[in-house]
């Protein structure tokens, strides 16, 4: 078996040892990435995500990753610090033309969906609170002290 291989770029072709070749990306902030990450067992899911910084530490640099994680009932913006102590991890600059992975519409529907449940809860609490305000006086005197914030 031969450690060799041909690569073209930019129409030159090469051939080029496979046990020397290095790959080198350059990643700037902005650039779109795929992230690799460990799920159950042996299963890894493949996210989309985009470079939002570098920490360029003396002793462990890192790119930090914000990314997708979309499953059926939520659409997750995640972080990932990146570097070389990272396990279970990976990630690589997107070439591919991969806008059908993010699909903004089908997120921000994911999203407002999530907004709205706790819009909703919040609302739930307040009734709540009124309620306990309004069928609750009777455990407390009328000439109680009103305490600060406790309302009607």
């Amino acid at each position: 078996m031969s450690d060799k291989h041909v690569i073209e770029i930019n129409g030159i072709k090469m051939e080029v040892d496979l046990r020397h070749a290095k790959r080198i990306d350059m990643m700037r902030v902005g650039d779109r990435v795929k992230v690799l990450v460990k799920q159950y067992g042996n299963e890894y899911k493949i996210n989309a995500g985009t470079i939002i910084g570098f920490e360029p530490f003396k002793e462990l640099p890192t790119i930090i990753v914000a990314y997708l994680d979309v499953t059926y009932n939520e659409a997750a913006v995640k972080f990932l610090y990146f570097n070389s102590a990272s396990k279970d991890v990976d990630i690589v600059a997107a070439v591919d033309d991969d806008a059908l992975d993010v699909n903004k519409a089908g997120v921000l529907a994911q999203m407002d969906r999530a907004i709205q449940k706790k819009e909703d809860e919040v609302a739930d609490l307040r009734l709540k609170r009124e309620f306990f305000l309004a069928n609750f006086r009777a455990y407390w005197p009328e000439h109680a002290p009103v305490v600060a914030g406790e309302g009607a």
